[in-house]
């Protein structure tokens, strides 16, 4: 059925190289979308595209113009962007005291200002779908304070923010807006944390590991294949009236 199909819909992906970003490519792949997968390094959207299909476009999502340039690259190689993924998102950890200004503005500039530009560079092509679908991947984050990441919190605190927004905006078009909140997942993302904790506390990575872990209710890092699957799902035709969601995958720590 239709509705519960992606077939021939252009799906375009930041951070589309790896984690959440190659898992969300595998499942919309699976869906028939065609896919644009954007990244800084090559050589990992290289490994999604080898599995997946799609067109590569290395693209660093805190340059504005390369932002639109690569937008641009993925409309002619696949057409009007219908389904866009907000993926592309770094963290940092530091006791807010000894915060420095740079980090702050890197943050900000990665995981939020970014995805404003990017669901700019697409807003005119995904009202005109028959079913555009904007999913930002957000974090538990978004909803709860976090010792030593003010910055990250803010940072995914407003992309919360911006998602909610669009959805009530855009509420009577075909458009939907929603969020997934992802506790510590299982990426490339947990294990530069699982190395700054170990290298700021003097724990073995082995220790680290088991904090981050034991972090989510569950004791285990969420599965990337779980996440994209919550995604795919918000980007069915069916689900047209999921708008302005904040979708949880913590293994119930937010409950």
């Amino acid at each position: 059925m239709q509705r519960r199909s992606l077939e021939g819909r252009h799906a375009l992906i930041t951070g589309a190289g790896s984690g959440i970003g190659a898992a969300a490519a595998a499942e919309l792949a699976g869906a028939g979308a065609k896919l644009s997968l954007l990244g800084r390094r090559l050589e990992p959207l290289q490994a999604t595209a080898q599995t997946t299909g799609g067109e590569v476009i290395q693209c660093d999502v805190t340059d504005a113009d390369r932002i639109a340039s690569a937008f641009d690259e993925a409309r002619s190689a696949n057409g009007p962007i219908e389904i866009l993924i907000v993926n592309a998102g770094i963290a940092e950890s530091a006791p807010f005291h000894k915060m420095k200004r740079e980090a702050w503005d890197r943050i900000l500039a990665t995981n939020l200002t970014a995805a404003f530009e990017c669901a700019h560079q697409a807003i005119g092509d995904l009202l005109k779908s028959d079913s555009g679908r904007l999913v930002f991947v957000a974090s538990v984050a978004s909803l709860r304070g976090v010792p030593y990441a003010a910055h990250y919190a803010a940072s995914k605190h407003g992309l919360l923010g911006l998602a909610r927004s669009l959805a009530a905006e855009y509420a009577k078009t075909n458009l939907t807006v929603n969020a997934v909140c992802p506790g510590y997942v299982d990426t490339p993302m947990t294990d530069q944390s699982v190395a700054r904790v170990s290298e700021i506390t003097g724990r073995s990575e082995g220790d680290a590991r088991s904090a981050i872990t034991n972090m989510n209710l569950s004791g285990r890092l969420v599965d990337p294949a779980a996440i994209a699957n919550i995604i795919l799902m918000l980007c069915l035709p069916l689900n047209r009236d999921i708008n302005g969601a904040a979708v949880t995958i913590d293994g119930g720590t937010s409950a």
